[in-house]
């Protein structure tokens, strides 16, 4: 089941990394933006487009990934008071009640919602088909984004198999497994490198305090081989 779990893991992780670019190409088309708005007086006419366009699909399907991580927002004030049996518990009830069906609406639901935006044809029957922006002259296609509704909604899916994979593991062993770590909170790796420094101060306080001790029982045997030379003289 480890291996399973990983595997899922593995596979929202590369999906997640994946669509990170958009977060480039959404600001080389912003400064693009920028420039011959403010510059040139020419400005484009798919900056808002290309806008909801980049930040929509990253939005939807980094939704996978950052199950994967347990990054999503939770109320925790209560429930991190929990064992880890009572949470798995408690998660597990959530992902059956509320995540299965939920991403199963989106997927049946999304198909319709993406097919019914492959089937129009803005440039006649010739032209190329999808749906495309009624909000700018560019007539930027709006289909692949529509597309992407369902796609996420089956990878979130997928992660929660894992996840309740997760919980049962949990269940049995009284302890959650480990997650994949790729990227911590700026305040995480501080407390962290924190525990890490007092545990290194604590290391060589405790062997400070050792070498203070140790020479005085070398200093008895010392003056006990001067004393029996002195005499033995």
């Amino acid at each position: 089941m480890i291996r399973f779990i990983a595997a899922i893991d593995t596979l929202s992780t590369w999906i997640g990394k994946a669509f990170a670019w958009c977060i480039l190409v959404l600001t080389l088309a912003y400064t693009y933006e920028v420039v011959v708005r403010y510059f040139f007086r020419n400005p484009t006419a798919w900056a808002f487009d290309i806008s909801y366009t980049m930040y929509g699909a990253l939005f939807m399907m980094a939704g996978a990934y950052t199950l994967s991580r347990d990054a999503h927002v939770r109320g925790d004030v209560i429930f991190r008071l929990w064992p880890p049996r009572v949470q798995a518990w408690i998660e597990v009830i959530l992902i059956f009640l509320f995540l299965f069906p939920g991403m199963a609406a989106l997927v049946y639901a999304g198909y319709d919602y993406a097919a019914q935006s492959w089937s129009y044809r803005p440039y006649g029957f010739g032209g190329p088909a999808g749906e495309i922006s009624i909000n700018s002259p560019a007539g930027v296609p709006v289909s692949p984004l529509k597309t992407i509704l369902p796609i996420a909604a089956l990878f979130v899916f997928i992660q929660g198999i894992a996840e309740a994979c997760r919980c049962i593991l949990c269940i049995r062993e009284g302890r959650w497994p480990e997650r994949q770590k790729d990227v911590e909170e700026t305040e995480d790796a501080l407390i962290k490198m924190m525990h890490e420094r007092e545990e290194i101060l604590e290391h060589q306080l405790h062997i400070d305090e050792h070498e203070e001790e140790k020479p005085e029982p070398e200093k008895h045997e010392q003056e006990k081989k001067d004393e029996t030379g002195g005499e033995s003289r």
